[in-house]
């Protein structure tokens, strides 16, 4: 197999992407979901397999090669794990018994809240039977399973393509009028949350600036030109003003399966001071985000980190030498300070996370 062209030109298609994964030539995690999908999509459609196993070891193959690209961009995981278990839904369905409704049957995950056309299939199109290890026709296997399988992928396809549309569609019963809302960096996630609930509501956004990346600058600007009351603050300033503020908004990085979240560093810092001050934290994030690993890292935050020189110049000689200066990209905000999800799904509980992952992938493909 190694030396089949089509095996030879998914492996062209998985390198460009490990390569630019590695560079961080994807950044988002939104955008990196999509390009995973993409060439799972390719990969798929060109791969040969006589049966479940064969197939779902090339997906998994993929996944972990991208994953050890970046590590640190959880969607890409998550993005795999959702395939194969589509995969195994449509094998399953295929395989079985006729049904009356369509032989094509998505996750549970993607159904949710989301009516599916339901098609009764007329006797003279019956089901081509899936036949695995065919002696005859090694193919057939990939030749009856391929159709569905893209059309299932497209539904992946479209559920992120529709991510910020669907969870801000509800934003107006999550904020009210003169309300004064806190959030910081920038996610564009809570930027069309915000920008949707103003259709609605007059109220005033609180955006700390988040440095040394200053995110919240280009928050502020966005949310002001849409007409939005928008304040920009320093970071030292949350914890001053969260008694004025009646809800603080964040984004996720990543969604863990104890319900707590990877984010923007300054999270940890404006949930801690919104709990002194019993303030609703409310997290916009996908539910491609859910992700079924723990926080393996320290207490506060996530191992990934920025340039230090941001932090803390080399110019400021001696001291250099005398202190570990770290610039983290997330902090780790743990369950029992957040209150709750807005997904493209539905509003969550952190308690209720470790449920939905259950529904969202199999728990052999945790590691991949």
């Amino acid at each position: 197999m190694a030396s089949d062209p089509q095996s030879a030109a998914n492996q062209r298609i998985v390198e460009d992407l490990v390569s630019r994964l590695r560079r961080r030539q994807v950044v988002g995690s939104r955008a990196t979901a999509l390009e995973t999908l993409l060439v799972l999509r390719q990969v798929i459609s060109k791969a040969r397999f006589s049966n479940i196993d064969q197939l779902t070891d090339v997906i998994r193959s993929v996944g972990r090669r991208l994953v050890e690209a970046q590590p640190k961009e959880h969607s890409v995981g998550n993005t795999v794990r959702k395939v194969l278990h589509h995969i195994r839904e449509e094998y399953h369905t295929a395989s079985g018994p006729p049904a009356v409704e369509s032989s094509f049957s998505i996750a549970k995950f993607v159904l949710q809240g989301q009516p599916r056309r339901q098609t009764v299939i007329p006797k003279s199109e019956a089901r081509v039977p899936l036949k695995e290890n065919d002696p005859d026709d090694p193919d057939s296997f990939a030749r009856v399973l391929k159709p569905v399988l893209m059309e299932a992928i497209q539904d992946v396809f479209d559920e992120l393509e529709t991510v910020y549309d669907n969870i801000a569609k509800n934003a107006k019963d999550h904020i009210h009028s003169d309300e004064i809302i806190l959030t910081l960096g920038m996610s564009k996630t809570v930027q069309s949350f915000l920008k949707s609930a103003a259709h609605y509501r007059n109220y005033t956004v609180i955006v700390a600036e988040t440095a040394p990346s200053f995110g919240g600058r280009e928050m502020a600007k966005s949310l002001s030109s849409a007409g939005i009351s928008t304040f920009l603050v320093p970071d030292s300033s949350i914890y001053a003003l969260m008694s004025r503020v009646n809800k603080v908004i964040l984004g996720a990085h990543a969604i863990l399966a104890n319900g707590g979240m990877f984010a923007t560093s300054g999270s940890l810092l404006a949930a801690t001071a919104a709990r002194s001050y019993s303030t609703p934290v409310v997290v916009c994030a996908g539910q491609f985000k859910l992700t079924p690993l723990w926080n393996l890292y320290h207490e506060y935050g996530a191992l990934d980190f920025g340039d230090p020189s941001a932090v803390l110049g080399f110019e400021e000689g001696d001291l250099v030498d005398k202190v570990d200066v770290v610039n983290p990209y997330y902090d780790y905000v743990r369950p029992e300070l957040l209150d709750v999800f807005i997904t493209n799904y539905g509003d969550h509980p952190p308690s209720s996370i470790y449920r939905l992952l259950k529904e969202t992938y199999d728990d052999e493909d945790n590691e991949l």
